[in-house]
């Protein structure tokens, strides 16, 4: 999960295979759905052995509202860094 340095309180949930190129390509406004948002701090982030695993994972959390809601309340005391 990656957060706006510039909107407040805008989080993005996404998936790669190259969490260090991904981050780049977001800060350099590569990336459609983010570019008017960045810069961005990687908040959170989940390793997978399984493509497949990681990419249910996403899904949870863009499209089932508690899933996302337990994991903001399970970081939460990161997101007031």
């Amino acid at each position: 999960m990656i957060r706006s340095q510039k909107v407040n309180d805008w989080k993005y949930v996404g998936s790669t295979n190259d969490l260090e190129r991904r981050m780049k390509e977001h800060n350099d406004g590569k990336v459609f759905s983010t570019k008017n948002y960045g810069p961005f701090s990687l908040i959170y982030y989940e390793a997978y052995l399984s493509e497949n695993d990681a990419r249910e994972r996403e899904k949870q959390l863009k499209y089932f509202g508690n899933a996302y809601k337990f994991l903001i309340r399970r970081i939460k005391g990161s997101l007031t860094v």
